[in-house]
């Protein structure tokens, strides 16, 4: 089985879906009409057949065929009424394909580990549904109702014209047929690169302009707007490239489609005359002839731009079914089952990770929080601060060693119990391009106005909002750039306080905020984490001196280990990088200082 047809295979399970009989019975009901009306369009010919040759008689009186007439207008009518019976019927099946498949596509991206996603670039990831949605459609369309039923009808006509008139006829229609089918398909094979070739430089012209946009304040810093302009036409030219040499395989193709079927008529035609002119044919059947030449080279015509589309869109569906087709690195075992939280004891045991095998970044690292503490992790950048997290989330799994929580190893409960019981504050918090109220909301989908507002109370951002003219109604733009950085942290302490998770983590949530600012935010930190099971990743030393552990990282290793004033007394690595912090922080204090004295003058 070739991937056309694996991916058509893949298609038609969702045409015929077992769980829902009404929807089959609308298929049947479209096929029925797609035969009947098939089976009308072509008696269509015979009727004006009728018709011209009761009104071309010899007879001096001519009896106008009113019947004939009559009813080669309702098989016209009827061929219309079968065509839009058969659209209404299967206009729902096709829809709750194409929704089915899209939402099955988004589902199982969401479902796919941090290690695809971090590989994947957005841009292309939105291009490869766009597609895939829309050649799911087309296929649908035009596959189902053209493709087939015109190969049907040209075998159908060809019967016929080899029963009713000479076998010359049947055969230069299937041949021309024949060599048209074979010519559009080998030319289309060979565009078809060009047409990958457009499509590649499309996504990556897409990817570049999705990339810059979402960059925008860093382009503006850097001044680098001209910059973007290049490397966006640099793109859109090998797009532009691309697309004028498909246009031209295009034309190619166009017009050998053109010659063939003209080069087909001419002769049939010819021969039909004549026969008229030595009496084997009369003028109703050389109308007859003509009437299904037209009947069948119209839509035949229309057959090479829809196969050509259909090619196209089966490459753009294989695409999305590839990312169906992508297997989570991080899945639950059939046995797993849900945590169920008993304190909230966290442990790592003996655990080595690296993200790859070339380098390790956890090295037997073995630490303990019981129910309620607070464990703070430092150390230099790379040390494998955010990995302990990330393994705590289970966004990795461990390489050796175990992450036990209450005892039980989190491989072997479910993803979702897990991260339901872990709330998280990022270091870069990134909000929806939506309101206040629903980034709030977030944390706790159909929770009430009124938890939604204590929640924002208990981060102390309620002041702020309720300062805003529309208040939780407020748009935040995009990935929340319209707020400050303690504002966006603050709406994650919010809905992180409003999802009330037993567990909580915070990636460095205050390392790029102003001093003040902090204080605010870690008087916040303290009232979530009270009587709670509590990581923090630390920037500034200052915000953990009341944790009931610290862990100092270094080289993936837990150097050191203790309370504030433990380790201070050790006069290692945490006295070293506290020491430096505080002559950091005395160094602003004078700054700040000198400032406000020169604001007084």
């Amino acid at each position: 089985m070739n991937q056309n047809t694996k991916t058509l295979a893949t298609l038609g399970t969702y045409l015929w879906p077992k769980q829902i009989k009404g929807l089959r019975i609308r298929v049947v009901i479209a096929v029925l009409a797609l035969a009947v009306g098939k089976l009308v369009n072509i008696y269509i010919p015979f009727l004006l057949k009728d018709a011209i040759d009761a009104l071309s008689t010899t007879d001096k009186v001519i009896i106008l065929p009113i019947a004939v007439i009559i009813a080669y207008g309702l098989a016209r009518i009827l061929v219309q009424v079968f065509g839009e019976v058969r659209d209404l019927a299967f206009i729902k099946v096709a829809q709750h394909a194409q929704k089915t498949i899209s939402l099955e596509t988004f589902k199982h991206l969401h479902n796919l580990s941090l290690d695809f996603h971090l590989s994947r670039k957005t841009g292309d990831l939105s291009r490869v549904i766009e597609r895939g949605t829309r050649g799911i459609q087309f296929v649908l369309n035009f596959m189902t109702f053209n493709i087939v039923p015109i190969l049907l009808e040209i075998l159908l006509v060809t019967a016929i014209m080899l029963y009713k008139f000479e076998w010359v006829y049947g055969t230069i229609i299937f041949s021309t047929i024949a060599l048209y089918i074979f010519v559009t398909l080998a030319v289309t094979e060979w565009r078809l690169k060009f047409r990958r070739k457009m499509n590649t430089e499309e996504s990556r012209a897409n990817s570049k302009a999705i990339d810059s946009l979402l960059n925008f304040e860093t382009v503006k810093y850097f001044g680098n707007e001209e910059h973007e302009y290049t490397r966006f036409n640099k793109n859109l030219l090998r797009y532009e490239t691309a697309a004028v040499a498909s246009q031209k395989s295009l034309s190619i193709l166009n017009l050998a489609q053109k010659t063939i079927i003209g080069s087909g008529l001419i002769s049939i035609l010819l021969l039909a005359g004549r026969s008229v002119e030595n009496g084997s044919m009369t003028i109703g059947e050389f109308v007859l002839v003509n009437s299904f030449l037209i009947q069948l080279y119209l839509p035949l015509d229309f057959l090479g731009f829809v196969y050509r589309e259909i090619k196209q869109s089966l490459v753009d569906m294989d695409k999305m079914f590839e990312l169906i087709d992508v297997n989570p690195s991080i899945k639950d075992d059939h046995t797993s089952t849900d945590l169920e939280l008993k304190g909230g004891v966290i442990e790592f045991k003996n655990v080595n990770f690296g993200y790859n095998k070339d380098r390790t970044i956890l090295k037997n690292v073995n630490f303990k929080i019981n129910p309620g503490e607070t464990l703070a992790v430092v150390g230099g950048s790379g040390s494998g601060k955010s990995t302990i997290l990330r393994l705590l989330f289970r966004f990795y799994d461990v390489n050796a060693g175990s992450v036990l929580v209450d005892g039980i190893d989190i491989r072997d409960v479910s993803q979702e119990s897990l991260r339901s019981a872990i709330g998280v504050v990022p270091q870069d918090t990134v909000l929806f391009n939506d309101t206040i109220g629903y980034n709030i909301l977030y944390g706790k989908p159909g929770a009430t106005e009124a938890e939604m507002k204590a929640a924002a109370k208990a981060a102390q951002v309620d002041t702020f909002i309720d300062s805003l003219p529309d208040g939780y109604d407020t748009q935040v733009g995009e990935r929340g750039l319209k707020l400050s950085g303690g504002e966006k942290q603050r709406m994650a302490i919010a809905r992180t306080i409003l999802k009330a998770p037993e567990i909580l983590l915070f990636d460095e949530a205050t390392s790029a905020l102003d001093s003040h600012t902090e204080r605010e935010i870690q008087k916040s930190f303290e009232k979530v984490s009270k009587d709670k099971t509590t990581i923090i990743i630390a920037h500034r030393l200052s915000t953990i001196v009341r944790a009931d552990q610290i862990i100092v990282l270094k080289n993936g290793e837990i150097s050191e280990s203790g309370n504030h004033l433990e380790l201070l007394k050790l006069n290692g690595e945490y006295a070293s990088m506290w020491s430096k912090q505080q002559e950091v922080d005395m160094h602003e204090e004078k700054i700040k200082e000198c400032n406000a004295e020169l604001e007084t003058v």
